[in-house]
């Protein structure tokens, strides 16, 4: 008998809905009915019935489900007893946003890997608002992006910040003297997708400087951005973290502007209860450490340690 069609099963039976339980189990309708049928098949016996007021379980279905659940309940206590720190089993998801995939996200994978060798990794590319909000409705575990959020089964912590630069191709029209940010606001600006903070910060620091109508072009992808940028299509306002290969070669330069947008915020929210999560969010913290010694400060500046909220 498979263990997950009766896990399916208790849920259902748990929930009254086949709706809710795919969404429980992160599948769809249609494969638990499937689920359920099949597990009708071999016990030989109608489980639920399903009319105008919904799902409910047939007698038979009723002494399924203790024993069932007596089952679920030895399997998860089989797990838990030969469970110790590498041994650990699972599936964690997490949520990052670009910043983070293309600065420390491969050594905080690494890491993992090694302590946890059988958990399964599962990684959700997309922007900070689309994250927090994947977060929030319970498709990820943990996220890699810049928004503090503050929620009963949320929690959240700062952990680092990288500077941004406003940055141009070296043989590019772009790369010239600019004598304020009002100078800088003339000609097309790159940055990170519409309604982001990057965003909003640049709008912010424009409009102070009397740039009511910037030129910019919003982009949801940093490889995007940074090809824009080498190709000469305008000034991005980024990390120089993200093309320190490229400054280091002199295709790309740190224009000589005091006034910068503030810097991108990385922090990482996870939910409440889940297992794993609060030893990966240590473990962010130490590979954030490993890495900011590795690339210096002007590439990223650690928070200070500070309460979750």
């Amino acid at each position: 008998m498979n263990l997950k069609f009766l896990e399916t099963f208790v849920w259902v039976a748990r929930l009254k809905s086949f709706r809710l339980t795919a969404e429980k189990l992160f599948t769809t309708q249609a494969s638990i009915s499937s689920r359920i049928a099949v597990l009708e098949g071999e016990l030989g016996v109608k489980l639920f019935l399903r009319d105008s007021r919904g799902v409910r379980l047939t007698p038979e279905g009723l002494k399924v489900l203790d024993y069932a659940e007596q089952m679920m309940d030895t399997m998860q206590a089989l797990k838990q007893s030969i469970s110790t720190g590498s041994s650990k089993v699972g599936r964690i998801r997490i949520g990052v946003m670009d910043t983070v995939i293309h600065t420390w996200l491969s050594p905080l994978v690494a890491e993992m890997m090694d302590t946890y060798p059988l958990v399964e990794i599962e990684l959700v590319a997309d922007t900070s608002l689309n994250l927090c909000d994947q977060l929030q409705k319970g498709f990820l575990d943990i996220a890699l992006q810049t928004d503090l959020l503050r929620q009963e089964t949320i929690r959240s912590l700062e952990l680092a910040s990288h500077p941004i630069g406003w940055i141009a191709a070296t043989n590019s029209i772009y790369n010239r003297e600019y004598s304020s940010v009002a100078d800088l606001g003339r000609e097309r600006i790159i940055t990170y997708s519409k309604n982001s903070h990057p965003h909003q910060d640049v709008v912010s620091l424009m409009q102070a400087n009397g740039v009511t109508a910037p030129r910019l072009n919003c982009v949801n992808s940093v490889s995007a951005i940074t090809r824009l940028l080498r190709d000469g299509f305008g000034i991005a306002a980024l990390p120089p973290v993200l093309v320190s290969e490229e400054l280091a070669r002199g295709e790309l330069t740190l224009l000589a502007i005091d006034q910068r947008p503030p810097n991108l915020q990385v922090v990482v929210s996870w939910r409440v209860g889940v297992e794993l999560v609060e030893e990966i969010v240590v473990l962010c913290q130490e590979v954030l450490r490993s890495y900011a010694q590795k690339v210096g400060e002007g590439y990223i500046v650690l928070s200070k340690p500070a309460a979750k909220v």
